[in-house]
């Protein structure tokens, strides 16, 4: 049987250490919407690894173009 690994989620201290911006800023981020997606899980806020990814590359296409 094949395994597959299981997606990867983030805290919002995680993102902070990230890219090594205060976690202030996370929140910042998500509250101007400017940020990656992030969703609650019950009241912990999360973010899928693969979107945060996602994001980035958008914002290098934005930074390039």
């Amino acid at each position: 049987m094949p395994t597959t690994a299981a997606p990867h989620f983030l805290t919002p201290e995680d993102l902070a250490e990230m890219f090594n911006v205060p976690k202030e800023t996370v929140y910042q981020w998500r509250r101007k919407r400017t940020g990656p997606p992030g969703f609650r899980v019950g009241r912990h806020l999360r973010y899928d690894l693969t979107a945060v990814l996602a994001w980035v590359a958008k914002q290098t296409q934005r930074e390039e173009g």
